[in-house]
C-alpha cells in the first residue's frame, strides 16, 4: 500500500538528478537524502517533520565531534577496565559509527538525530540496539567532560530499540543423546562435550580449562566475560573423560597439540556437532543445557547462578527457559499435595522458610524482580 508523505517537494536539478526537499510553514527547508522510501529518506523526513535541524558536521573531526569524543573514550578508565575482548566488539561498532558520522558535532546532537540514525538500521534492529548501548556509554563520558549538558545524553533519552531473539539454539537431551552416540568415551570430542555440559562454562573458558585447575574434586575458573571465580565439583561423567584424556596441562587440544582459541574451538565443535546430525547447535547451546537440567531437577535459582557464574535472576530465567514445564508442574501440583497436616489443611510452615530465605537472598542481592515471570515473587505472592 503506497504511503503519501506531505510537505514533500521534488525538482529537477541542472545535472537532471530529482531533489527532495522537505517544505512546510514555520519550518526550516530541509533536503531529504536518498531515495523515497529509503531507509535514509525515512530518517531525513523523520528530523525535518520534527522540527529539529540537522545536527552539525564538518569536512573533518573537531575537538568535540564525535570522532573526537570516541577517541577520548579509548583513554578513558572504563575503557581500560574492559577484557580485551569486549573492547575488540566495542570498537568494532563505534568505528564503523565512527567512520559515516564522526563529524557530527557533540553538542548539537540530539535524541530525534539518533532515532534517525536507529530507523535507518531497521532491517538490523539487533545492531542497533548494540550501537545504541555503546553511544550511551561515550556521550555519558561527554557528559561528564562538560560536552553535553547535565542529564542531557542523547543516546539515554532517544527511544529504545526493541527486538526478540532466541539467542543461541539450547541442546535438547535428544541432541545430547546423538552426539554421545556418535562420539565415543575417551574422544576429543566426548571431552569437549561433558566440559561444556557440566561446568556450564562459556567456550572461552572451557578452552582454558587445565589439570592444574583441578584439586580437591573441583575445578576453578576465571570467568573470562566478567572476571569471576568460581569452583565447579567434577560430575563423576566429566570425571571419567578427564581420567581417558591424553597427559598433559590443556584439557583440550587441537590435532597439533595446541590449545583451541576460542573461536577455533567453536568452528570445530560446530563441525563435530553435525558429524552427529546436530546442525545450528554450538558450544553455547550446552552452557544453557546445564541450566535447564539444573532447573529441572528441583535447583534454586541461586543454585543454578553459583553454578553458571551469573548475577541476576533475569539471566537465570533466560538460561532455563527451555525446562520441561510439563514435569515442573506436575511436581509442584505433587508438592502441594506432600504438604498437607493430618487436618487436610495445607501446612505453610516449610513454604514460609522458603519465602523468607527467598526474601533474604533478594535484599542481598543485586538481582530484579520480574513481575509474575520471577519464582521468587510468585512464591511471595502465595504467602500474602
Amino acid at each position: 500500500m503506497a504511503v503519501t508523505l506531505p510537505y514533500i517537494h521534488d525538482f529537477l536539478d541542472r545535472h537532471g538528478r530529482r531533489r527532495y526537499y522537505f517544505r512546510r510553514r514555520g519550518f526550516k527547508q530541509v533536503a531529504l537524502k536518498g531515495e523515497p522510501g529509503s531507509v535514509e529518506f525515512l530518517a531525513s523526513y523523520q528530523i525535518a517533520i520534527a522540527g529539529e535541524k540537522p545536527a552539525k558536521t564538518s569536512k573533518s573531526e573537531g575537538e568535540r565531534s564525535m570522532g573526537a569524543l570516541i577517541a577520548q573514550y579509548y583513554l578513558s578508565g572504563e575503557w581500560r577496565a574492559l577484557k580485551p575482548s569486549t573492547q575488540k566488539g566495542h570498537r568494532g561498532v563505534l568505528e564503523a559509527f565512527r567512520n559515516k558520522a564522526g563529524t557530527l558535532d557533540v553538542a548539537s546532537l540530539k535524541p530525534v538525530h539518533l532515532n534517525a540514525i536507529f530507523h535507518s538500521m531497521a532491517g538490523t534492529p539487533a545492531q542497533a540496539s548494540n550501537l545504541r548501548k555503546r553511544l550511551r556509554t561515550v556521550l555519558d563520558l561527554g557528559e561528564g567532560l562538560g560536552w553535553i549538558e547535565a542529564g542531557k545524553n542523547p543516546a539515554a533519552l532517544s527511544r529504545r530499540v526493541k527486538y526478540k531473539t532466541k539467542g543461541f539454539a539450547p541442546w535438547t537431551d535428544d541432541d545430547i543423546a546423538a552426539y554421545e552416540a556418535k562420539w565415543p568415551p575417551g574422544s576429543r570430542e566426548r571431552l569437549a562435550l561433558y566440559l561444556l555440559l557440566y561446568t556450564g562454562q562459556r567456550r572461552s573458558d572451557v578452552v582454558d580449562m587445565g589439570r592444574q585447575h583441578i584439586a580437591d574434586g573441583r575445578i576453578s575458573v576465571a570467568q573470562h566475560k566478567i572476571g569471576k571465580r568460581l569452583q565447579i565439583k567434577l560430575h563423576p561423567a566429566l570425571q571419567a573423560e578427564i581420567d581417558l584424556a591424553p597427559p598433559g596441562l590443556s584439557l583440550l587440544v587441537t590435532q597439533y597439540g595446541l590449545p583451541f582459541s576460542p573461536a577455533g574451538f567453536t568452528s570445530w565443535f560446530v563441525e563435530r556437532a553435525k558429524a552427529a546430525g546436530i546442525d545450528g547447535k554450538g558450544p553455547h547451546g550446552l552452557r544453557k543445557a546445564a541450566g535447564r537440567r539444573l532447573a529441572e531437577v528441583g535447583c534454586a535459582a541461586n543454585v543454578i547462578a553459583a553454578v553458571l557464574g551469573h548475577s541476576s535472576l533475569a539471566m537465570v530465567e533466560l538460561y532455563t527457559r527451555a525446562t520441561d514445564q510439563v514435569g515442573l508442574a506436575d511436581r509442584g501440583i505433587d508438592s502441594l499435595d506432600q504438604t498437607k497436616n493430618k487436618s487436610g489443611k495445607l501446612s505453610r510452615g516449610k513454604w514460609q522458610t522458603s519465602i523468607k530465605s527467598l526474601i533474604l537472598l533478594k535484599k542481598k542481592s543485586a538481582w530484579q524482580s520480574l513481575g509474575e515471570s520471577n519464582p521468587s515473587l510468585q512464591i511471595e505472592n502465595l504467602a500474602s
